[in-house]
């Protein structure tokens, strides 16, 4: 039995979560609505059952010995609770830009970052996301899908990655750039 599987979700106040039939290929749909939005999931049910009983949800496997099942119990409920964490505090990432002249800034909903090349580029700003940029070099990606902040973010990050000499690029805001060393001396002895 998994050991994330069998904990309880528990519910704030405000955060409602429905299970119902639905979803794309026939899987069961889980809906989860709190202050910040609305998410929605598809949830295959090979062994896997979801209860919503008044402020809690559990997330029982039905068929122990399935390894589908098995393997499903953990992530679906990992799922579930970062719908409930994202509805009502919301996932951000934070980006760092580094390097003399690079910049990053909002224009409308979308990211426009000159960062050493010969145009600037625009990162368009998928539906649920949100850009904040401070000081220029310090970016923040938010939205309520945790999935889908990571992945913006990555997009982002995948414009200039940090590159190991300089360290100049894009990077996580805690993420250390392992630096490498640069072409050795010449020796200063000459074969005369």
């Amino acid at each position: 039995m998994s050991r994330i599987g069998k904990m309880k979700i528990m519910l704030p106040s405000g955060v409602t979560v429905t299970v119902e039939d639905g979803g794309k290929f026939g899987y069961k749909s889980v809906k989860v609505v709190g202050p910040k939005g609305e998410l929605r999931e598809d949830i295959k049910e090979g062994g896997i059952e979801i209860t919503v009983n008044g402020e809690e949800v559990n997330v029982v496997n039905k068929k122990e010995t399935n390894l589908t099942s098995r393997s499903l119990h953990g992530l679906y409920r990992t799922l579930i609770n970062n719908m409930v964490e994202g509805v009502t505090k919301g996932f951000e990432k934070k980006l760092e830009i580094v390097g003399i002249g690079y910049k990053a800034n909002v224009k409308g909903k979308d990211l426009e970052l000159i960062i050493g090349y010969n145009h600037p580029i625009t990162v368009p700003a998928p539906e649920g996301i949100t850009f904040s940029v401070v000081e220029n070099v310090n970016v923040t990606v938010s939205g309520i899908n945790k999935q889908q902040v990571g992945e913006t973010a990555s997009r982002v990050r995948r414009v200039r990655p940090p590159e190991p000499y300089r360290g100049k690029g894009i990077k996580y805001f805690d993420e250390v750039i392992k630096r490498k060393v640069g072409k050795a001396a010449a020796s200063t002895t000459s074969a005369a």
